[in-house]
């Protein structure tokens, strides 16, 4: 999606080009150029053994959004190795998802579309008895790295009060990004909106649990756009089922989902086949991204465009 003429073209410049497409680099590629590799760009596993191996490499570069756990961290920030990846791409249009489904949730459109086709309407105020506004609304963020970041700002025009549950962002960069911290389980009794973007660690795995499910308020409208692993799935569903909330779901433990699982049937709640970030638009920001940080990389200069892995945390997530 972003290895086009253009792409291929820009990046020639650098150097030779080797290129694999249909699956990850198979081993005996992946040996031979290690060395004399420069930039990888994928999701080739490179372990301390592979990068002791590979003496000329600057930078692994992730294009999809996620850190996964094929990569010794430590050992490639040891070697002055960036390992980068292209989740700053998607943010945009997974933010512009959660605005959307937001709204939509709030103010019923899917439920005012019904009714009218089926010719039981009610006409304005009538129609609205259980709408819910985002102006001046308790929003509250479950993570607030890329997702949340880019997410914050669209929300500011409606004058709503922010706060984020995120342990691993410093409470000073949450109040400068304008969003005041908050304990999580303060956080989900409190927001009418709330916006479930954490990524799923080696120690955060359902952490949202039953229990604290049980806390989100019956007016809340809960958007899930980031890795369902990091609830308590089952019961998400069983309680939007219930209208216990308002719930949008794009992502899944387990995708594909097969075609006969129940979760097909669950009522009141909008499901999207993980499409919040995939549109042409992110694919042009990553391919744009990546030829940026390569040239400069290859220029002796540091990346401004890709996201670096903190070597720490990156090798405890687990998010697909």
């Amino acid at each position: 999606m972003i290895y086009t003429a253009e792409t291929r073209t820009a990046l020639a410049r650098h150097g030779r080009v080797v290129a694999h497409f249909g699956s990850r680099a198979p081993d005996a590629l992946v040996e031979s150029i290690l060395p004399h590799v420069n930039v990888i760009i994928g999701q080739t596993a490179m372990p301390e053994s592979r990068l002791a191996r590979a003496p000329k490499l600057k930078a692994i570069i992730n294009v999809k959004g996620n850190w996964e756990p094929n990569i010794d961290y430590p050992a490639a920030a040891r070697r002055r190795i960036q390992v980068l990846s292209a989740a700053p791409a998607m943010a945009p249009a997974v933010a512009e998802y959660c605005l959307a489904q937001a709204l939509c949730l709030a103010r019923q459109f899917d439920e005012g579309n019904r009714l009218f086709r089926d010719g039981r309407e009610s006409w304005g105020i009538a129609g609205n008895r259980n709408a819910e506004t985002l102006f001046d609304a308790d929003v509250g963020f479950v993570g607030f790295g890329n997702l949340g970041r880019t997410l914050a700002p669209l929300l500011g025009p409606f004058g709503c009060r922010m706060r984020a549950y995120d342990p691993w962002v410093a409470d000073t960069a949450l109040r400068r990004a304008g969003v005041e911290p908050a304990p999580l389980d303060d956080l989900l009794a409190n927001s009418q909106f709330l916006f479930l973007l954490a990524g799923v660690t080696t120690e955060n795995s359902g952490f949202i649990d039953r229990r604290r499910l049980g806390l989100v308020r019956p007016d809340a409208v809960v958007v899930l756009a980031s890795r369902a692993k990091v609830i308590d799935f089952e019961a998400f569903l069983e309680m939007a089922a219930e209208g216990r909330f308002r719930a949008a779901v794009d992502v899944f433990p387990d995708e594909p989902v097969p075609a006969g699982s129940p979760i097909r049937s669950v009522p009141n709640v909008r499901f999207t086949a993980h499409l919040a970030g995939g549109v042409e638009a992110s694919y042009l920001r990553m391919q744009s991204m990546v030829i940026a940080d390569v040239g400069r990389i290859l220029d002796g200069l540091p990346p401004l465009c890709l996201q670096r892995a903190d070597p720490e945390r990156a090798g405890l997530m687990r998010s697909r």
